[in-house]
């Protein structure tokens, strides 16, 4: 089975430009994806977050839904405990109503925030326990089916109704959302580029071994979501991430902010400041398309996924369409598949 590829943007904020432009920037790039040949485009959610500044997948998806025509268009995640089932669902068959049979839903249970912003979304502090029920709610109003005598939710349905439905995906970086894809029968992306790779052995076997087929899904599918650049040279993307490496130096001591230029981001590192820098670019997926195509596919075959979202930061929105553009011709994608 051929390699899948997909994009995840988070409308990452840069130095110098304005927010706005980052979100229209978002839109700009999913055409560019579409017409590159990749399968999907999804857009994530976080709150007063200085860094990303997309804070309403469902927005951001009906205004690509309108600019693009093949591409599947999907949330990487709706974050489920800040909201009620219902509305969620309301939205994504609305979604689905624009762009029929492109719509993606993923769910996830982190806040995208931090805890006081998690409460000013929901008051409830103990909404992320109910995050099972809340998917098994979605997974039947988005698939316009009705809920069981005794549920309060019997009889109401999500429209509009159609032929077609969202795709529901569980999102996650850890064992719990492994677990939770396969009880349902869910399809299962998991977040590698926010641990590094630790625990996506164990959490993809943990959803391949305890599987159930639903209708929707007879056999597991898994996805992973992972950070690369691309650039016409090694040295070139090398000198790109310097961008994308300052912002994690400066995330570890707590100081989060918007994209730098790589010649700015640069600065006097500490000893141990240097060894935790040369093992990150030691471990980050970036370099000529040639060696960034190298690391993906073999990735891909170590865990076993059939396909890899991509997830590029780079403080030029040209060189961080460049590293998709260069990827989608080293994987040989076509817009009419």
């Amino acid at each position: 089975m051929s390699l899948k590829l997909s994009v995840l943007d988070q409308s990452a904020a840069v130095e110098g430009r304005g927010q706005d432009a980052t979100i229209r920037q978002t839109l700009a790039l999913a055409q560019k994806a579409e017409a590159w040949g990749y399968h999907r485009f999804w857009v994530s959610e976080h709150h007063s977050h200085p860094s990303i500044v997309g804070t309403a997948p469902e927005v951001l998806m009906a205004a690509i839904a309108a600019r693009t025509q093949r591409i599947r268009i999907g949330s990487a995640g709706v974050m489920l405990p800040h909201y009620a089932a219902l509305k969620v669902a309301e939205q994504f068959r609305v979604l689905d109503a624009l762009a029929p049979g492109r719509i993606d839903l993923g769910v996830g249970r982190a806040p995208g925030s931090d805890g006081r912003t998690a409460q000013l979304l929901n008051p409830d502090r103990n909404a992320s326990e109910r995050f099972p029920q809340q998917v098994m709610e979605l997974q039947a109003w988005v698939n316009g089916q009705n809920l069981p005598p005794g549920h309060p939710g019997h009889n109401v349905y999500a429209y509009p109704q159609s032929d077609t439905a969202p795709k529901l995906w569980m999102l996650g970086s850890s064992d719990y959302g492994a677990q939770l894809a396969a009880h349902l029968g869910l399809p299962y992306a998991f977040a590698y580029f926010i641990t590094d790779g630790q625990g996506a052995d164990v959490a993809l076997q943990i959803y391949r071994e305890t599987f159930r087929p639903s209708q929707a899904l007879p056999k597991p599918a898994a996805a992973l979501c992972v950070w690369a650049l691309a650039a016409d040279t090694d040295e070139e993307a090398l000198r790109l991430f310097e961008s994308r490496a300052r912002w994690k130096m400066d995330r570890n001591l707590g100081r989060i902010g918007a994209l730098l230029p790589p010649d700015e981001a640069v600065r006097d590192y500490s000893p141990a400041e240097q060894f935790a820098l040369q093992r990150m670019r030691d471990g980050a997926l970036i370099g000529s398309a040639a060696t960034v195509a190298a690391k993906l596919r073999q990735l891909a075959a170590r865990l076993n996924v059939q396909e890899l979202v991509i997830i590029t930061w780079t403080h030029d929105p040209e060189a961080q369409s460049r590293s998709y553009e260069l990827l989608a011709q080293a994987f040989e994608l076509s817009a009419t598949v």
